[in-house]
């Protein structure tokens, strides 16, 4: 029989796990809740003495009662939910023999010297903390959120009415020091079988994961170990609320050694983004000039030009660098082909913060395109991909009269919470009322990632709001990157289409 033991995060205390926990042991699991020291449900309470030591000696206490009544070789799971994980982490490293399985709840494993507050993605809410430790001293505590502020913490998608009345009514100041003292960890829990459970409502998927491990970005190579597996659960970020009987069914098969595992590098298969491009298109002379690639057509006179910004976070030292990956060249040299310039560049989008010294990059790249005799510098379009969909808020904004269209293949228009504090310059929707009637052609894919697709039809909706000139190119069958991943007759004909419509405004 597994013996499960439940850690609650940020503000919230045991109570929250009552409805899985129930579920669970339905299914014949034994199962035990820790209350943390100051979060047990008391919204006034004064908790200021509490610590991330604290925390993980509650958990500690909790294994060492559970092996004495269970025995030694009883197989324990320690299931940390957001901040949770800290003190499931800091007790694991102590009692590695013990513990059979982490999981890891709608958060990312936690890091050794690294506090639980590099793990809060609102922007906003990180810096209210470093305020308030700044002015009042690290003995302090963060006041729990009202009702209408849950949001900055993470999805409430699935939550109920009357559970986040609840929710919001036993929550508990979250002392400072919990968030401000850095884990520290000996090594030892490294041993130990992790499962994460990702909420995709929550801005994190089983794809978008494997993604980042394709791109050797060091924070998730760990993660395609063969110790480490994971699940989606299609809800925000506390399930234990929102799909409690969805969440104790994974948690089972978790513990049973289920789960996805990821593709670690160096397969057989090359990742998505050094697959070949979908079109057969010609060749192309290319000048590189710094960072900028340039596929001029052999006609005379000034072209248009069409320029293509990657995606992102990309790790810095990824190689090749994304102007050399197969779909940045195959559409520059489709541009190529239809008579236009097609650009490609290389910016410095390599973390959420990076935004602004990208977008500083692509602006640098238009003029320096504009300034090319050979690029007709009225009629300039510019293409985003992926992440690089934030960085069309500037263009949307105040667009200039040289800049033709906007396009966008299966952006990301709208922040994702839980990826990472994004400077507030960059969201495209709120910036669409200044568009006016430049056109955006945005090519969709119908197998989105949850997390992105949710993003693109808020955007759709602001447009209509506020009459933007959005025409949708749709592949239905697509997935994100389809022009690699989906090599088939729709993908084409997406592409074709949404090409021949850039063009179209570029010499109109």
């Amino acid at each position: 029989m597994t013996e499960f033991i439940l850690v609650p995060g940020m503000f919230t205390g045991a109570h929250v796990w009552d409805d899985t926990a129930a579920a669970l042991a339905s299914s014949g699991a034994n199962v035990h809740t820790v209350a943390l020291t100051g979060l047990g449900g008391s919204r006034g309470a004064a908790t200021d003495d509490a610590d991330l030591d604290t925390h993980v000696e509650d958990v500690l206490a909790l294994i060492d009662s559970v092996s004495a009544e269970a025995g030694r070789d009883q197989e324990i799971v320690l299931v940390g939910h957001d901040y949770g994980v800290h003190p499931v982490l800091g007790a694991a490293d102590r009692r590695a023999e013990r513990i059979g399985r982490i999981v890891c709840l709608d958060t990312g494993p936690g890091q050794d010297g690294v506090p639980a507050l590099a793990a809060v993605a609102d922007p906003s809410a990180r810096e209210k903390v470093v305020e308030r430790a700044g002015a009042e001293g690290a003995g302090q505590v963060l006041e729990a959120p009202a009702r209408d502020e849950w949001q900055r913490w993470g999805s409430t998608a699935g939550i109920s009415e009357a559970a986040l009345d609840r929710l919001t009514a036993l929550a508990s100041p979250q002392p400072l020091r919990t968030l401000l003292q850095p884990l520290r960890l000996t090594g030892e829990v490294a041993s130990v079988p992790v499962t994460g459970v990702l909420c995709n409502a929550n801005g994190s998927s089983i794809e978008m994961v494997q993604r980042r491990v394709d791109l050797g970005d060091p924070v998730f190579l760990a993660l395609a170990g063969p110790q480490v597996s994971f699940f989606e659960l299609p809800t925000g970020h506390w399930p234990m609320l929102s799909v409690p009987a969805e969440l104790a069914e994974v948690l089972v098969r978790a513990a049973a050694g289920e789960g996805h595992r990821l593709v670690p590098p160096g397969s057989a298969e090359p990742p998505a983004h050094l697959r070949p491009f979908l079109l057969d298109v010609p060749e192309c002379p290319r000048d590189r000039i710094g960072n900028v690639d340039l596929y001029v057509p052999d006609t005379e006179g000034p072209r248009p030009a069409v320029v293509f910004v990657h995606g992102g976070p990309v790790p810095a030292g990824v190689r090749p660098t994304p102007r050399d990956w197969p779909a940045l060249k195959g559409y520059a040299r489709l541009a190529a082909a239809e008579g236009v310039v097609g650009v490609t560049l290389d910016h410095r989008l390599h973390d959420m913060a990076d935004y602004p010294r990208a977008a500083a990059d692509v602006a640098a790249a238009v003029e320096m395109v504009r300034a090319d005799p050979r690029v007709d510098a009225d009629r300039i379009a510019l293409w985003f991909l992926s992440g690089g969909g934030l960085l069309a808020a500037d263009w949307l904004r105040k667009p200039p009269a040289w800049l033709r269209c906007l396009a966008a293949s299966y952006p990301i228009l709208v922040p994702v919470p839980g990826w990472g504090p994004v400077d507030s310059r960059f969201h495209p929707v709120e910036a669409l009322p200044g568009a006016g009637t430049l056109p955006f052609v945005l090519t969709r894919a119908g197998r989105e990632m949850p997390e992105i697709a949710v993003t693109v039809e808020e955007f759709l909706a602001a447009s209509e709001r506020c009459g933007a000139n959005v025409e949708v190119v749709d592949v239905p069958n697509g997935r994100h990157a389809f022009e690699t991943l989906d090599p088939t007759d729709e993908s084409r004909e997406a592409v074709r289409r949404a090409m021949r419509s850039v063009l179209g405004h570029l010499r109109a």
